[in-house]
């Protein structure tokens, strides 16, 4: 993936331009957090991921649980993903070693900007049934 300072989230789509966005997958949005990226010795995007967290602790959040990205952009989680054999490219073994830390997919609820540096906050779920 190529790294990106900005990007626009487009409910039930995805992120503008990326190949692989569509309307109604559960897979419009890939997480990753950067201190499994870190463990690992490898750099963002590598695992081509769409956006790169820090300080979330991603894998703890259940699927229907929501999180606001910035200002506006409100993305649901779908549940984890599951590693691939095209993560051996990147390095032999990378999808046994990431095996339970590769991310979580999400669907995009409230479309908008999201920006390097944007904070990630998980929302609580009294909060969660704001559309």
């Amino acid at each position: 993936m190529q790294p990106v300072t900005a990007a626009q989230a487009m409910a039930d789509f995805g992120l503008e331009g990326d190949r692989h966005a569509r309307a109604g997958s559960r897979r419009q949005v890939l997480l990753v957090e950067k201190e499994t990226l870190d463990a690992l010795g490898l750099a963002p995007g590598i695992v081509r991921e769409n956006i790169t967290t820090q300080g979330a602790n991603l894998i703890s959040l259940v699927p229907g649980r929501r999180l606001r990205l910035g200002r506006d952009v409100v993305l649901e989680v779908t549940g984890t993903c599951d590693p691939c054999r095209r993560l051996d490219e990147v390095r032999d073994g990378l999808s046994q070693e990431i095996a339970d830390r590769r991310g979580l997919n999400a669907r995009v609820v409230v479309g908008g900007s999201i920006r390097l540096g944007d904070a990630v906050v998980v929302l609580e779920p009294h909060h969660e049934s704001a559309e």
